[in-house]
């Protein structure tokens, strides 16, 4: 599957490029990581790297320029009407700060008790353990996630 992200002939899921970045003891921005000037940086939806998985039905998009290494990232999530996105465990010491704009999700964090939130809740969780977004209403949720490295000797 490498070889073909590599000559073009596929695009990487959210899934998989979450895999190597686990793999790699990397945050996962930093595989998308590109050189950016200093200063103010406007991040236009219409420029965004939007991954997707689940035949769109979830997605993912930065919200802030890659352009290094980052201990912290933020996101805006999409996931389509009553889908379950399972995700694997992100490098030890990752936390999930998630909050919900609109829809009614359920978490749940490897053997944690699922939990259900609506509008403007919002969930910490440890994400070195699988982990499960789950929308449980017909209509598209929006959610917005702080991702949390563990600070690494360097």
């Amino acid at each position: 599957m490498l070889g073909q992200i590599e000559t073009g002939k596929s695009v990487p899921t959210i899934a998989l490029l979450w895999k190597v970045a686990s793999a790699l003891h990397v945050p996962f921005a930093n595989l998308l990581q590109t050189e950016a000037p200093r200063g103010p940086k406007v991040l236009r939806r219409s420029d965004a790297k939007l991954l997707t998985s689940s035949q769109g039905q979830f997605t993912s998009r930065a919200l802030f320029p890659f352009d290094g290494n980052h201990p912290v990232e933020f996101y805006e999530l999409r996931i389509g009407p009553l889908h379950r996105e399972a995700a694997e465990p992100h490098a030890p010491g990752t936390r999930e700060n998630l909050f919900v704009a609109k829809g009614v999700v359920e978490i749940t964090a490897g053997p944690d008790k699922p939990q259900t939130l609506t509008e403007g809740d919002a969930i910490l969780f440890d994400a070195d353990v699988p982990h499960v977004y789950k929308n449980l209403v017909a209509v598209e949720a929006v959610l917005y996630l702080v991702m949390t490295y563990a600070e690494t000797a360097g």
